[in-house]
């Protein structure tokens, strides 16, 4: 197993951050998805805990169900079906607010589940796992400083 982790400051308020990255949908504008869909929806709320959706990176695709959610300080997901093939432990998306904004950890622990190379394979996609976490950040970071501060803060 290998597990990935990756941090970063968002300078904005940690409501505005967990509404983005709980929007599952919203994936779809992000640089590298293709596709961001709800297949299922929460139990109590529409994103929300037993949600399931589909994320698509080209020929790659996660179908990922929301474990825990609970705004706007967290949300857990596990992977239940991908292309690659992974046995996912756990992933999770933590947030909190700082001087600066608001702090994103976001951790997922897995393995590419091959029949030979896994103990050579699954280093490799953790490096690109980790430059896709950080490129989604950083999206989230650019959307919600090209979308201004909130109404009520206007």
């Amino acid at each position: 197993m290998k597990t990935i982790v990756v941090r970063r400051v968002i300078p904005q308020p940690i409501d505005r951050v967990f509404d983005v990255l709980g929007d599952h949908e919203g994936y779809s504008a992000f640089p590298g998805v293709t596709l961001a869909k709800l297949l299922k929806q929460g139990r109590d709320v529409r994103n929300g805990q037993g949600a399931v959706r589909r994320i698509e990176l080209g020929r790659v695709w996660f179908e990922e169900e929301i474990t825990l959610f609970e705004p706007p300080r967290r949300m857990d997901y596990r992977i239940l079906r991908s292309r690659p093939a992974i046995e996912h432990r756990a992933g999770s998306i933590r947030l909190e607010e700082t001087g600066s904004g608001t702090l994103v950890t976001w951790t997922s622990t897995f393995r590419i589940k091959l029949p030979l190379g896994s103990p050579l394979v699954t280093p490799f996609v953790a490096k690109v796992g980790e430059k896709a976490f950080a490129g989604m950040l950083k999206a989230v970071e650019k959307k919600l400083r090209i979308t201004g501060p909130p109404e009520d803060a206007r």
